[in-house]
């Protein structure tokens, strides 16, 4: 097999179509729980004093707003004021002539939008994303993890692959490689970094994940025929030493983590990228201003949902990449929804 087959319909309406729900739990939460367009009915509410009225921690914040603006509902301004849209303001303060919120409200009790009122006002991983082996998706020390048992990674790992498969081979053809290695930091099955070796005939990769979860890596590597030349590598992203090597991928890894953890594995990997070599962030990007787009925006609250995480936009990534002494370039798209951006590391 010289390459990965690339999809012939694009599926990305498919996953708007699967993380639509989070648009009815986000505005409910915020039309019946939260009061939000009551609050701001009187006056427009400078940011950071709207969160603090809401008492929603910076990341809820974040997904809530950044939805709700995506929606159209909401505005803020060049001094961080947040204010009504005008549709907002004729349909959603109570005792309007053309108030919906109570049409909303129907909503309010039901399961997926209390679980999000408790996830807002806690920011904390919601017990319903747990498996009986720990939560989902994520692995750090102090954390029963889901990754760490055989079969529940096994599951949870081939489910994602279903997204990877479809995206990975126009990751690969976006990217330029020569005789060098790859390091795919939280590879998982490896699609990415396999789509990557049948692209690219003269490349070496790694695979750097959790041990249970690199079983599957090894399976897909044997199967698609480059088990020469991939090497799978156990250990702790935020703790254990990453290999060296000119290329290093972060394939749908930081959505999984809030701010500090993202800076801090973002420096992580820029310390192991070897001169002139390249940091990628594969992933979502929400706008800079961070008021959509809405498909992003719903994917944020669904990976805040299920992880630690949120989405990202492409000003914070930069910022990141900056910090951590790596020049950012510009984002390039690949497929449902995502994009990839590169930190290139001076001589």
């Amino acid at each position: 097999m010289s390459a990965l087959p690339t999809p012939v319909n694009d599926p990305t309406s498919i996953f708007e179509h699967f993380r639509g729900s989070y648009a009815t739990e986000l505005l409910t939460a915020a039309v019946a729980h939260l009061n939000l367009f009551q609050i701001l009915a009187a006056e427009p509410v400078q940011s950071d004093s709207l969160r603090d009225r809401l008492k929603l921690a910076p990341r809820s914040f974040v997904v809530l707003t950044t939805a709700l603006r995506a929606m159209g509902l909401l505005d803020v301004d060049q001094s961080n004021v947040v204010h009504l849209t005008s549709v907002a303001r004729e349909h959603l303060i109570p005792n309007g002539e053309f108030y919906v919120g109570d049409y909303v409200g129907l909503a309010a009790e039901s399961p997926g939008v209390v679980a999000m009122v408790d996830r807002l006002r806690s920011n904390q991983l919601a017990p319903a994303v747990e498996t009986d082996a720990g939560a989902a998706f994520i692995f750090r020390e102090g954390l029963d993890s889901a990754m760490e048992s055989e079969q529940s990674a096994r599951r949870l790992t081939l489910a994602l692959a279903g997204r990877a498969k479809n995206v990975a081979p126009v990751l690969a053809q976006k990217l330029s490689f020569g005789n060098e290695t790859l390091l795919d930091v939280g590879g998982g099955t490896g699609i990415y970094a396999i789509a990557c070796l049948l692209q690219h005939p003269n490349l070496k990769a790694i695979i750097f994940d959790r041990p249970e979860v690199l079983k599957v890596a090894d399976e897909f590597a044997k199967q698609y025929g480059v088990a020469d030349r991939l090497t799978c590598h156990a250990g702790d992203m935020f703790a254990d030493p990453l290999p060296a090597a000119e290329n290093i991928l972060l394939s749908n890894i930081l959505h999984d983590w809030d701010v500090p953890e993202c800076q801090q594995l973002v420096k992580r990997c820029a310390s192991a990228v070897q001169p002139g070599g390249r940091l990628m962030i594969h992933d979502v990007f929400l706008n800079d201003e961070l008021d959509g787009p809405l498909p992003v925006a719903l994917y944020s609250a669904a990976l805040f949902s299920l992880t630690e995480g949120r989405a990202y936009s492409g000003r914070e990534y930069r910022e990141w990449l900056i910090e951590a002494g790596l020049v950012p370039g510009d984002i390039t798209a690949t497929l449902i929804h995502c994009g990839v951006l590169t930190g290139t590391k001076s001589y």
